[in-house]
């Protein structure tokens, strides 16, 4: 079967195993630690990162965007593609673009340039975000009144945000938003996505990803 290369705490592998589960494709899954790579991830992906996505002829998908939409052109029984549209793209695009750049500086200011400011960094990102929360204002997710694939790209970007200081985002206007992520933190699908699997190392057993739910 496919193999795939996570880390469960990584946003990018999250929406890629959101996309795998709700799309039923099976996978052997090596749960990673990033300090401790596996060798054969590197050989098939030298850049190093999860997700990675090896299929049954070999082709790696390396991207977790092309992982999401490998498994919903398979199955897709939510109808997360449709429609597909150039604003959608667009706002996946913004939020992997500046949102990320700012939210990498807000949590994470120590790895970066001396005087990196994170509170500068903050006010960027809710920039964003507050465009994210007007649209939620008039519909219940981005795109409409059901999830689309641009909900799952985004959202455990904004989860990551929101953990960073959890009382300060609490605090926040973005009523709207605040809604969104609960309903999609709380949802079954993310509760199977972020069960707890045993680091893989070579000749282990690997785990059947998403796992029977009956």
């Amino acid at each position: 079967m496919p193999i795939l290369y996570s880390f469960r705490r990584c946003p990018y592998a999250m929406r890629a195993r959101m996309a795998l589960a709700i799309s039923e494709q099976v996978c052997a899954l090596r749960e990673v630690v990033l300090r401790d790579k596996p060798s054969h991830m590197l050989e098939i992906s030298p850049k190093g990162t999860v997700p990675v996505l090896q299929l049954r002829d070999g082709t790696v998908l390396e991207q977790s965007l092309d992982i999401m939409r490998w498994a919903l052109r398979i199955n897709d029984p939510e109808d997360w593609l449709s429609p597909p549209t150039d604003e959608m793209d667009g706002l996946i695009a913004r939020s992997d673009g500046d949102f990320k750049h700012h939210l990498d500086r807000y949590k994470y200011a120590t790895r970066y340039e001396v005087g990196t400011d994170p509170v500068f960094h903050r006010t960027k990102a809710v920039e964003f975000l507050a465009g994210l929360d007007n649209r939620l204002s008039e519909e219940t997710y981005l795109f409409g009144d059901k999830v689309s694939m641009t909900d799952i790209a985004i959202f455990p970007f904004v989860r990551q945000f929101a953990n960073t200081d959890k009382a300060w985002f609490d605090d926040q206007e973005l009523p709207h938003l605040q809604r969104w992520l609960s309903m999609l933190l709380n949802a079954p699908l993310f509760t199977r996505i972020m069960h707890k699997w045993p680091v893989w190392k070579e000749g282990d057993p690997e785990p059947r990803f998403p796992a029977s739910t009956s």
